[in-house]
């Protein structure tokens, strides 16, 4: 299981320059609003889209938004989580339904890190370990929109998915709002560089553990 999940992307991969170019004003577009009355709302619609088919994680705007008022950095984090899994319900329906109508081509030809291969993956995955194939997308900086797709169209247990979702979408964003709020501008650096990172490791060393269990005892 450990060896399958570190196979995925943890990064989008190399894309033609004039999608990068693309991606690079989209970006700077998210962060945007950031300096708007409008921030909350934008985290909001970020967080849902994000979920499902949008390339900019909402982090990108969280953080800026928990830096300029820390006092309610919880407040930003709970609307990112909450916004987030509905997304992901969202993702779970469109794969569910319209895979094969349009969505399928879509997916491939426009969400980073979302290829033929990699679907593949995430179908033998979820065979053996649907929770915690969520828990790990929800949570490290693998592609979440590419498992709540692909959850849809293998038609994993709902309720599975979205607890999974749930902790693991909450759990990330409330930590990322409780080290801006604890250490303020200059943990800014971790989570933006080092922090998936961080994730991913732990998630990965979580699923070696209950995979020890498993086939051990």
């Amino acid at each position: 299981m450990s060896a399958d999940l570190t196979t995925l992307p943890v990064s989008p991969p190399p894309v033609r320059p004039a999608r990068r170019s693309l991606i690079r004003r989209l970006y700077d577009w998210v962060i945007h609003w950031a300096f708007t009355p409008y921030a909350l709302p934008a985290l909001f619609v970020l967080s849902f889209v994000e979920s499902s088919f949008f390339p900019i994680p909402p982090d990108v705007l969280l953080i800026p938004l928990c830096l300029g008022d820390p006092r309610r950095a919880f407040r930003f984090a709970a609307w990112c989580s909450v916004a987030s899994v509905l997304g992901g319900m969202a993702g779970y329906a469109l794969g569910h339904f319209a895979w094969e109508a349009g969505v399928r081509d879509l997916s491939y030809a426009w969400i980073p890190g979302f290829t033929p291969e990699v679907f593949t993956r995430v179908q033998a995955l979820y065979q053996e370990w649907d929770f915690w194939v969520v828990f790990v997308a929800g949570f490290s900086p693998i592609p979440y929109k590419v498992f709540t797709i692909a959850g849809g169209v293998f038609g994993i247990n709902f309720g599975t998915f979205v607890l999974a979702s749930a902790i693991s979408r909450s759990t990330r964003f409330f930590l990322e709002a409780l080290l801006i709020r604890k250490y303020g501008p200059p943990v800014r650096d971790f989570i933006e560089h080092r922090f998936g990172l961080a994730t991913l490791l732990f998630c990965v060393l979580l699923v070696c553990g209950f995979a020890a269990i498993k086939y051990l005892l």
